[in-house]
């Protein structure tokens, strides 16, 4: 029998991302969706948090979005809803990930949304200015 040597930083890779029933990626302690799904969150009444500067929040943003920057999120976790699901959006993902984390370790049931308003502009959804 031969033995297969794999680095363990390559298995630590492998099992720290995975997926739920739905697609959605679990693999920081919160789900990840698609912006598919967040219109079908949002046309249900969704809470949703954007947590991009009040700048690029002017410049368009989902009708339904209050804005909190990601800068704030840390300092103003209580103001978030603790009674419902949160979902949580920025330019990427990336700082809507960052915010998710800190809301996540605060109590509040969060899921982001990857690939932010990039993908929600190219999707064709609508924008509020």
């Amino acid at each position: 029998m031969k033995r297969i040597l794999i680095p363990l930083a390559t298995i630590l890779t492998l099992t720290a991302c995975t997926t739920n029933a739905t697609g959605t990626n679990t693999s920081s302690g919160f789900p990840t969706i698609s912006v598919a799904q967040l219109k079908t969150a949002v046309d249900s009444g969704a809470y949703l948090l954007d947590v991009r500067t009040p700048a690029e929040f002017a410049e368009g943003h989902i009708a339904s979005a209050i804005n909190l920057p990601l800068d704030q999120v840390e300092a103003r976790a209580n103001w978030v809803p603790s009674d419902r699901l949160v979902y949580v959006i920025c330019r990427s993902g990336s700082r809507s990930a960052q915010a998710s984390a800190i809301l996540s370790k605060a109590g509040r049931d969060v899921t982001n949304v990857g690939g932010g308003m990039n993908d929600w502009i190219a999707a064709g959804y609508p924008v509020t200015r």
